[in-house]
């Protein structure tokens, strides 16, 4: 049986709070994940993909881009606090 794995070229962008992955491929531009971003992180580029380079400090790690998104084009790696750093 033949390999199926496809690889992704993926765009990473990160801040204090996490790592947020972008699939440019996946993605459809149907702007869900703009949508339901609470910050107004996400915006799309002209090509009609994510793009959240730009807004990326507003992001604060809660998820639900990737959750809404239907085609599974974005995921977040939340950042691990050290023992002694406060909540900001």
């Amino acid at each position: 049986m033949a390999d199926t794995k496809r690889e992704f070229k993926v765009n990473r962008y990160e801040n204090d709070k996490c790592e947020l992955f972008i699939r440019p491929e996946l993605c459809k531009g149907c702007e869900v994940c703009v949508a339901f971003c609470p910050t107004q992180a996400l915006t799309l580029d002209t090509k009609n993909k994510i793009c959240a380079a730009e807004y990326m400090e507003k992001c604060i790690a809660c998820s639900m881009c990737e959750v809404r998104c239907p085609d599974f084009a974005i995921y977040i790696v939340k950042k691990e606090k050290s023992p002694g750093e406060t909540k900001k």
